[in-house]
């Protein structure tokens, strides 16, 4: 089988190396790009769609992928720019809502239903689809992880000093950086792991983080920065009335906890919102297991059997 889910700069070997899909397909977006998208487990199950972040890729979701293709029918894509989705002229919120809704139509049949879960620019994506003819008809419940929805640059911690205009424009410009990343080098692992992951992140997992975050085409991330840096969607967050799971890490410099505080309070309809002990932005690699649980409880309680009849849980943060 076609190892074509390995994407460019993934581990060859253990929980994070890629699974080869099932079935690759392209799926197009509203301007024409083309999309990369993995189908992987049987057909007729049930459905969970995985968005990845700013800089990632398909493999970014390899242990989740693994964990829960025995039983769902697990979709990943590549955002546009990013793994093996070629660049675009267009980078904007729209244009990840588009995809989105390209990638849904394209996998799903009609009035088929699916969970969906974005880590971090993969997250902003679903609220920016929020409201969109594709997720009303397919959406049955959302994860965002490691997200927020606006004040990105402003709020991040990269830069360990005070708030304010100081610390927002170095951030800026560290964001925003088109310097290449190099090889991943002990000193490149060192940065990343400070910039992204929490203190007690493995060295396995750091590894994988780098690989992936590495591949990343210099212009595609600079690109993309200046669209983060000007995200705003929090009207969209209160258009998303679908049962919704928030988690997020304690350590998180980029989007800290204050971002998913602040999405659970404006969702019409948060069932829970988790802020992970110690664990930093790269929460689906960071912490796995309770990302991979959080995706199948919602495939349980919302694909598996009947919505109807389900109590809502109250939105409240635990620490986990």
């Amino acid at each position: 089988m076609s190892r074509a889910g390995a994407g460019a700069g993934a581990v060859r070997r253990g929980v994070y190396a890629p699974p080869a899909p099932d079935r690759v397909l392209t799926a197009h977006s509203a301007d024409g790009t083309p999309l990369h998208v993995e189908v992987h487990g049987p057909d007729g199950a049930p459905a969970v769609v995985l968005a990845h972040g700013w800089t990632c890729s398909t493999a970014f979701w390899a242990a989740q992928i693994r964990e829960l293709a025995g039983q769902c029918r697990v979709i990943a894509y590549d955002q546009r720019g990013h793994g093996r989705t070629a660049a675009a002229d267009v980078c904007s919120t729209e244009a990840l809502a588009d995809d989105l809704e390209a990638v849904l139509r394209a996998t799903l049949a009609p009035g088929e239903r699916a969970v969906l879960a974005g880590h971090s620019m993969g997250g902003m994506t679903l609220m920016a689809a929020a409201g969109r003819p594709a997720l009303r008809e397919h959406a049955a419940a959302v994860l965002l992880c490691s997200t927020g929805a606006s004040r990105l640059v402003a709020e991040s911690r990269v830069v360990p000093i005070r708030a304010g205009r100081v610390r927002t424009g170095l951030t800026r410009r560290i964001l925003g950086s088109g310097a290449p990343l190099g090889p991943v080098t002990p000193l490149a692992k060192k940065v990343l792991r400070y910039a992204t992951m929490g203190p007690g992140a493995s060295p396995d997992k750091v590894e994988a983080c780098a690989r992936i975050v590495h591949a990343c085409p210099r212009r595609v991330r600079k690109a993309w920065s200046y669209v983060l840096e000007e995200l705003e969607v929090d009207a969209r967050v209160r258009e998303l009335t679908l049962p919704a799971v928030v988690v997020a890490g304690s350590a998180d410099r980029l989007t800290p906890p204050v971002h998913a505080r602040r999405i659970a309070a404006a969702l019409p309809d948060c069932r829970s919102l988790d802020v992970l002990t110690g664990v930093g932005h790269m929460t689906p690699i960071e912490a796995p297991d309770i990302i991979t649980e959080k995706i199948r409880a919602l495939v349980a309680e919302f694909l598996a059997a009947p919505a109807a009849g389900t109590n809502a849980v109250d939105a409240e943060e635990r620490a986990v």
